[in-house]
């Protein structure tokens, strides 16, 4: 690959695109997982000391926070990679 080649794929605005997507999901993908811990955490201490409707209520919560953030990221995530991969394959 030569200078000018390398040049251009950076200033190719879909690859440019496609890496803002990219650090978007994993920060999305993080907070998503760290939502789940945070409701694997809160049931742990709620079955330890007693549940109630507050900490159920908390770890629901948590849950569906934590669903709703990674079900789109993990899929954007599988995606981007395989634009990716597939740029690679065609030698773009």
């Amino acid at each position: 690959m030569t200078n000018h080649e390398s040049t251009n794929a950076s200033d190719d605005p879909v690859r440019v695109r496609r890496a803002k997507i990219a650090k978007w999901t994993l920060l999305a993908n993080r907070i998503g997982y760290l939502f789940v811990a945070l409701a694997m955490a809160l049931f742990v201490i709620a079955f330890a000391f007693g549940f109630t409707a507050v900490m159920a209520t908390l770890v629901i919560i948590a849950f569906v926070i934590g669903c709703v953030l990674l079900a789109p990221t993990i899929i954007l995530g599988y995606a981007v990679k395989a634009a990716e991969r597939d740029d690679r394959e065609r030698g773009l």
